[in-house]
């Protein structure tokens, strides 16, 4: 019997996280490197982990992403909301406690755009009197 593959695409800024779930013992590997390795920050490795902690399967899969675009904090993010898209491959009865803590939704928020006219997207130039 062939195992079981659960998919979910996580995005978050402009970083976008392919996230396979496959039965094991809870490794998780990011771009072929473990997770402590590749994000320095315990926060950010809490962050990419919390829907496997919310649902109690932290040991039961593994954990494969490929993840690019942006930074760190953007790419843990993704990492997150793809989790949380292949655990609901897995189980739907998740659903109900992924959605309460807001790891189901895209997080839309993006850097805004620089205006013409500015020195950046609000910064105006230095204003002089004289």
């Amino acid at each position: 019997m062939a195992d079981v593959r659960y998919y979910g695409t996580g995005r978050r800024k402009h970083s976008v996280a392919r996230v396979h779930l496959v039965a094991g013992d809870g490794k998780v590997v990011v771009n072929g490197r473990d997770i402590s390795e590749y994000f320095g920050h315990e926060t950010l490795i809490m962050m990419a982990k919390s829907p496997l902690v919310l649902t109690e399967t932290e040991g039961k899969y593994d954990v494969i992403v490929n993840v690019n675009g942006g930074g760190f904090t953007g790419q843990a993010g993704a990492i997150r909301h793809g989790v949380s898209r292949a655990l609901l491959q897995a189980d739907p009865e998740f659903r109900p406690s992924l959605k309460e803590k807001g790891f189901l939704t895209r997080d839309a928020r993006m850097k805004e755009r620089k205006k013409y006219g500015l020195k950046a997207a609000r910064r105006a130039p230095q204003f002089s009197k004289r």
